[in-house]
């Protein structure tokens, strides 16, 4: 188990309790964080996403937990986004016009053509793991498959970031790392043993990014 305890953001919303569990199996310690003093007392983050784009911006602003935040990444300590804790990190989302992201990153979060492909985009598919080297793909395929739920991508201004990609309407990026952040559109709680790898990869590099700090 990792010295540290991961903090997984309750905004009110998202699928907190199936993230919890499969951080629990991944061999973290956890616990909840909705106030903002509670960030004091956790080594990382993990922002998990399900909702809308403005709502989940809205919702940190009133829990006092966007500012904290926006430090916790400037500082460059261990965080995980997953699919809105992903989107969130850019400037904006064509989900929510005028709804500010955290500006983490730059990019915009662009949401998937109309077309012949069904969106939301909803399934499994596989990854192709541009970066191997990255912490989260240590031990995987070439191509594992995970789980999606989204109407929506990240297009990150800078493309060396991106660790993976998917294809659906077109390659986006599925992943990505910057320094002690990472961040993934897929469910890794919701992708069976790829998802727990993954998992487990992000708790065993916990503790030489935390101790950093």
């Amino acid at each position: 188990m990792n010295a540290f305890t991961i903090g997984i953001i309750d905004y009110g919303s998202g699928n907190l309790r199936s993230v919890s569990k499969a951080l629990d199996v991944a061999g973290a310690r956890t616990r909840f964080v909705s106030t903002p003093d509670a960030i004091d007392q956790i080594g990382a983050v993990v922002v998990p996403g399900v909702g809308a784009f403005g709502d989940c911006a809205r919702n940190l602003r009133a829990t006092g937990l966007w500012d904290p935040l926006r430090e916790w990444i400037a500082a460059d300590r261990p965080y995980l986004g997953i699919c809105l804790g992903y989107q969130l990190l850019f400037e904006s989302s064509e989900e929510s016009p005028g709804v500010p992201g955290l500006g983490a990153l730059p990019g915009v979060v662009r949401r998937f053509p109309s077309g012949p492909l069904k969106v939301p985009h909803m399934g499994w598919n596989p990854l192709h793991i541009v970066q191997p080297a990255d912490r989260l793909y240590r031990g995987l395929p070439a191509a594992p498959s995970v789980y999606f739920v989204h109407s929506y991508f990240p297009v990150p201004a800078d493309s060396s970031l991106v660790t993976a990609t998917c294809d659906y309407a077109g390659s986006f990026a599925a992943s990505i790392t910057r320094g002690a952040l990472s961040a993934v559109q897929f469910h890794p709680e919701k992708s069976q043993a790829v998802g727990l790898a993954i998992l487990r990869n992000f708790v065993a590099s916990i503790d030489a990014l935390a101790a950093s700090h």
